[in-house]
């Protein structure tokens, strides 16, 4: 009797460390440059996932991040296995969603702000202005918010549902901080860029430089426009590293919302961007942004999936594109 509990008691000790070794040793994140993705380069810098998976049971977790540039980079890092989570735009987060059947989903909602087309054109006022030479800087072809929002702009411009492909060969991959500089250079042949913060500021700096087109005018309103987002396997398999996630973002939102100018000051030693810390605090503070802000879905989905401009993206209720870590709360 003595030896069978024993075994009871060793096979349970067992089990317990199995699920223990359950969860990664190395979480692997994508991150990439622009105040939209300012939560995850403080998680980083203040290693918040690590401080947060030990208080969860994960004492050595070790967060590794890596720079992508573009969705595209970032969905093949993800189908591959390379990352565990990734950061990325809303537009991304569906492709991945359609072409999985729903087995990617996203964790949390990262941050959101308008972002703007601006151009070095004087011809260019509207986006009906665009000639066949006019290349347009984007972070991916086709799939990128920008470029999921420029689609739907001149579905509205022109009255016709097939319009979003008539600046597609305009379109060139570019990330931010490069096509930053091909803009402000007058003989690259990149005149405009679909941009994000703080990229868009810094380009209207400079004299020439105009807004087309703003995001809100073509999605009607603000929203979350970058997501966190991952495998149902990692989900499954990793549920005290996904909440160390949760509350590393959560943290690292609770510092920019109570100290903006000390987040700024963090963020620029980071990126080496051309602004100032108070340039960087008013926009982490501005009004109508949710940046940073609250975790669950608000707005940028269904902003994104109303229009209608992702087909394989059909499901009743916003709730199903997230895992259950949030479905608690009150997202939108």
């Amino acid at each position: 009797m003595v030896c069978r509990h024993g075994l009871i008691v060793a096979l349970a000790l067992t089990l317990a460390t199995v699920t223990a070794r359950a969860e990664v040793s190395e979480l692997k994140i994508s991150k990439q440059p622009g105040l939209l993705f300012a939560p995850m380069l403080l998680m980083e810098h203040h290693k918040l996932v690590e401080k947060h998976a030990k208080d969860a049971g994960v004492p050595d977790l070790k967060a590794a991040w890596l720079t992508l540039m573009s969705g595209g980079a970032n969905n093949d890092a993800l189908l591959s296995g390379s990352l565990h989570i990734v950061t990325s735009g809303v537009t991304n987060m569906l492709l991945l969603w359609g072409k999985t059947n729903g087995d990617i989903k996203a964790i949390i909602g990262v941050s959101g702000l308008p972002f703007k087309l601006v151009t070095r054109n004087p011809n260019i006022k509207t986006i009906k202005d665009y000639a066949p030479s006019d290349r347009i800087a984007l972070p991916t072809v086709r799939q990128s918010i920008q470029a999921i929002t420029l689609g739907i702009a001149l579905q509205k411009a022109y009255g016709d549902d097939k319009a979003n492909e008539k600046l597609v060969p305009n379109q060139v991959q570019m990330g931010h901080p490069d096509a930053l500089i091909a803009l402000l250079n007058p003989a690259h042949e990149v005149t405009s860029h679909f941009a994000s913060s703080p990229f868009q500021e810094i380009e209207l700096k400079n004299p020439g430089i105009h807004v087309v087109l703003e995001s809100r005018d073509a999605l009607g309103g603000d929203g979350h426009v970058a997501l966190a987002y991952g495998t149902t396997k990692f989900y499954e398999e990793n549920p005290k590293t996904v909440r160390a996630f949760l509350a590393a973002y959560e943290e690292a939102v609770g510092m920019i919302k109570s100290n903006p100018k000390a987040a700024a000051e963090t963020y620029l030693t980071l990126v080496k961007e051309r602004a100032t810390a108070e340039e960087v605090a008013q926009l982490l503070t501005q009004p109508r942004r949710h940046l940073p802000g609250r975790a669950d879905p608000h707005h940028g989905l269904r902003r994104v999936h109303g229009q209608g401009r992702l087909h394989q993206a059909d499901a009743e209720k916003l709730k199903d594109y997230f895992f259950p870590l949030l479905h608690d709360r009150d997202g939108s």
